[in-house]
C-alpha cells in the first residue's frame, strides 16, 4: 500500500474519531504529496525512497519550530508540534540506534578505503542512500565526521 493510500485510509478514521491532531498531520502529509507530485509537471507517483525522504523532512520541520517555540517560551505552540511530529514519525521505518548506524557507516568506510575528511563526501552519499527513513542526517553526518577525523 502507498503511502497516499495510508494517509487517506488515517484520514477517514481521525475524521470519525475526531481526532484533530491526527487530522492536521495527515493533511500536511497529504499536501507534501501532492506538491511533490505535482512539482515536474506531471502527476506522477512517488518511489518510496522520496516518500521517506517527504516524511523525515516533515518531522524535521515540526521538531525545528517546537525548539524554536520553546525557545520562545512558547510551549503552548510548542507541544502540538512535537505531537505532529511524533504522529508524522509513526509513517516512518522504525530508526535505528547510534551503535547500529555506526556499525553501517564502519562497513561503508571499509568499502569505500575512505581515509579522512576529504572523503567524508563520498561516505556520506553512500550511507544517506543506504540509511534512508532508518536515521537522520544529522546524526550520520555526526558519526561520519568522528570516525574520519
Amino acid at each position: 500500500m502507498s503511502l497516499q493510500a495510508k494517509v487517506m485510509t488515517a484520514m477517514k478514521d481521525a475524521m470519525k474519531s475526531k481526532d484533530t491532531n491526527a487530522l492536521t498531520s495527515l493533511r500536511a502529509i497529504k499536501s507534501a504529496i501532492l506538491l511533490a507530485q505535482t512539482e515536474n509537471g506531471a502527476k506522477e507517483e512517488l518511489t518510496e525512497e522520496q516518500e521517506l525522504k517527504l516524511l523525515q523532512k516533515l518531522v524535521k520541520q515540526r521538531k525545528d519550530s517546537a525548539a524554536i517555540f520553546a525557545e520562545q517560551g512558547r510551549d503552548d505552540l510548542a507541544q502540538p508540534e512535537l505531537d505532529q511530529a511524533a504522529f508524522i514519525e509513526e509513517f516512518l521505518p522504525a530508526q535505528l540506534s547510534e551503535e547500529e548506524i555506526e556499525k553501517v557507516v564502519v562497513d561503508i568506510i571499509a568499502k569505500t578505503g575512505a581515509e579522512g575528511m576529504k572523503d567524508m563526501g563520498k561516505v556520506m552519499g553512500m550511507a544517506n542512500k543506504e540509511l534512508t527513513g532508518k536515521a537522520d542526517g544529522k546524526t550520520i553526518s555526526t558519526i561520519v565526521k568522528a570516525k574520519l577525523s
